[in-house]
């Protein structure tokens, strides 16, 4: 068991991808700092917002196999598209999921509100526009090119 998790932990892809979430998530504490002038160290374990971990790390993540494996590869093929996948996920679908927690939020604070207090609201940035999808994604090919 061992010597399979020293085998993940060796595999250069994986910390291209890994490397690139990192990137992207401390560039959006940075990116926040110059907006508000406060250092957010929430946005480091946060989704949403700019640029999109999760395109960096797949995008990360396919470049590293296409340059180690080859952009014919198959390996490529699964790899790139487990990535379209999640870039489209996070542009589309959970960036309709954070609008929808908006709308929500917004009902209850107009026609609840005073009566009805919800214990939380819903988390509204869980999705991505499409520029921090593709700032996520130049960020995590510019890593795995410098690291491979």
């Amino acid at each position: 068991m061992k010597e399979v998790v020293l085998e993940i932990l060796r595999n250069k892809a994986l910390e291209v991808g890994v490397v690139s979430w990192f990137a992207a998530q401390f560039l959006k504490i940075v990116i926040a700092f110059i907006i508000t002038r406060k250092v957010d160290l929430k946005w480091f374990i946060s989704s949403g917002g700019m640029p999109s971990s999760h395109s960096a790390f797949a995008s990360g993540l396919s470049t590293a196999v296409g340059l180690i494996d080859g952009f014919s590869s198959t390996n490529f093929a699964i790899s790139l598209t487990f990535t379209l996948i999640v870039m489209y996920d996070a542009a589309g679908v959970r960036r309709e999921a954070g609008k929808q927690a908006q709308t929500l939020n917004e009902i209850i604070e107009m026609y609840l509100s005073p009566h009805y207090k919800p214990q939380y609201k819903l988390k509204e940035l869980i999705g991505h526009k499409p520029t921090e999808v593709f700032a996520g994604a130049i960020v995590g090919i510019l890593i795995a090119t410098i690291m491979i």
